[in-house]
């Protein structure tokens, strides 16, 4: 059996998931990041992508991520998140029209922030239509 380590997520400061796991791979600024236990202590900046680990048991569980932070610290993995969602929670319908809303207006050329913002809007969008299957 392989080791575990302690896996914390935080999403919103509400807890998204506490318990042991036998690998973790983050997606962050530089693509992703495979942990498993016994890694060297980091931290590091999380995007907008899939989390993906394994439990103890050997379950393999998938979640939709914003931004946030992550913190490896011996035998503990820290994610701090603005939001993280289950594949099963996640709101399709809601999803799609915040797609069709961040593409508008990415259409509209606005100020370069508010071009920014709806990037990241649909960066968002598409990553949880993805993780939910139905893209």
């Amino acid at each position: 059996m392989a080791a575990a380590f302690q896996l914390d997520v935080l999403a919103a400061s509400v807890p998204f998931f506490r318990g042991k796991c036998v690998s973790v791979v983050i997606p962050t600024t530089d693509g992703e990041y495979g942990v498993l236990a016994g890694h060297c202590n980091t931290v590091g900046a999380v995007t907008a992508g899939e989390l993906q680990f394994e439990t103890e048991e050997g379950e393999h569980r998938r979640a939709a991520v914003a931004q946030g932070l992550f913190k490896i610290d011996g035998d503990r993995v820290l994610l701090l998140l603005d939001a993280a969602e289950r594949p099963e929670d996640i709101d399709v319908n809601r999803a799609l029209r915040a797609r069709e809303e961040a593409e508008e207006a990415l259409r509209q050329k606005r100020s370069m922030a508010e071009y920014q913002l709806a990037q990241g809007n649909l960066a968002r969008a598409l990553n949880r239509l993805r993780v939910s299957g139905k893209m």
